[in-house]
């Protein structure tokens, strides 16, 4: 650190220049990622509640009760209005969340429980490894049937007694893909083992896609054996980064996981985090009642528009599409170079794409910063690769 401080015009100045380095998402060259171009809204409210602190809930009352809103809101849109959570960081720590409030939960009920284990399908995001890891819990794969959503007879043979969670995804990172959550439900429910949903890309497209007509397999609070769903508002809902939710279908589960801290201005706390933003929260309160049903439903439904437009315009310029998309998703390869090849040549051209892991492809994501120009360059581009 310097001893003197610079002035505010060449802090600013060099600011500039680290932001020329990055990519921005107005772009449209940015395909791979699962974020977007945060809605102007959500960046006012984010920028007037920079102060709050959730952390520390009863000096931010109005905050607190933001809060508080959001989840009902969300609750209702994922099939039950009277639930519990937070807003916080995003997917990962939702996740994080989840696992430890189910492991907590089941060996309070079963102390004999000594090696507790969590079943996630194959497609799972590596956030589950993260849990795994930090609560010293056995990670079981279960397989993926042929369009590459978890099998459920996998499921029922990886049960044990020392089985505490069971995950299923409603739009895997890598595909898209909903699995079959209404199955595994009566599964879970059957044997009272806590399922948790990973809904942090699908929970924002698909209750609105549903309503336009879309069909989609169930996959919220509706099932009666769901016990807790992420959803990322900093995804498909255009809030600001970091913004995510973990939701519960009841208390139990939060205070399960809820430690004392006596200094604060609350008894107990039950989020990962200490200090935690009330910005993000804000921002997603800001932008439900801003865009609410119709607006929402305008932006997935565009998003799905333009994701058949890319999938037809692949399809046509001679690559292949590994699996129809469910979502916003697209993976595809060529059919004489490797995907590695294919990713450095698209790079080459600007492009920002991401490569799924299984099944090997290049994976784009049609978020709502991809309009139909977007699309069409990436198509040309496409096909002057004459592969």
């Amino acid at each position: 650190m310097e001893d003197k401080g610079r002035s505010k015009t060449e802090v600013f100045r060099q600011l500039k220049i680290f932001k020329k380095k990055d990519m921005t998402h107005l772009s449209g060259k940015i395909l791979g990622s699962m974020c977007t171009c945060p809605h102007p809204i959500g960046l006012k409210a984010y920028h007037m509640f920079l102060e709050s602190n959730l952390g520390d809930p009863g000096l931010f009352k109005g905050t607190k009760t933001m809060e508080k809103e959001v989840i009902s809101l969300l609750g209702d849109l994922l099939g039950k209005q009277d639930i519990y959570g937070h807003i916080i960081t995003g997917g990962t720590e939702a996740n994080i969340m989840a696992m430890r409030s189910a492991r907590n939960f089941a060996m309070e009920k079963n102390p004999k429980i000594k090696d507790p284990e969590i079943i996630v399908p194959k497609s799972a995001h590596f956030s589950f490894k993260k849990a795994a890891d930090m609560l010293c819990l056995n990670i079981i794969e279960a397989q993926l049937d042929n369009e590459y959503k978890v099998d459920v007879n996998s499921i029922k043979e990886l049960l044990s007694k020392n089985t505490v969670a069971v995950v299923a995804v409603a739009g895997t990172t890598e595909l898209g893909k909903i699995d079959p959550v209404e199955e595994i439900s009566h599964i879970c429910y059957g044997n009272n083992i806590y399922l948790h949903v990973d809904a942090a890309f699908g929970g924002y497209s698909i209750p609105f896609l549903t309503e336009m007509g879309y069909e989609f397999p169930k996959f919220d609070f509706g099932l009666r054996g769901v016990c807790s769903i992420t959803i990322d508002p900093h995804k498909m809902g255009l809030a600001p980064i970091p913004t995510g939710g973990i939701l519960f279908r009841e208390k139990k589960y939060l205070e399960a996981m809820s430690v004392e801290t006596p200094y604060l201005t609350e008894d107990r706390q039950s989020t990962l985090v200490g200090t935690r933003t009330g910005a993000s929260t804000a921002a997603t309160w800001a932008l439900i009642k801003y865009l609410g049903r119709e607006g929402y439903k305008t932006v997935s439904d565009q998003c799905m528009k333009i994701t058949k437009l890319l999938y037809n315009g692949i399809i046509e310029s001679g690559f292949e599409v590994v699996t129809e998309p469910q979502l916003n998703i697209i993976a595809f390869k060529s059919k004489k170079v490797s995907v590695d090849e294919l990713a450095y040549k698209l790079e080459n051209l600007g492009w920002a794409v991401s490569k799924s892991s299984y099944p090997r492809a290049i994976r784009v994501i049609v978020m709502p910063h991809i309009k139909e120009e977007h699309v069409k360059v990436f198509i040309e581009d496409l096909n002057s690769l004459d592969l």
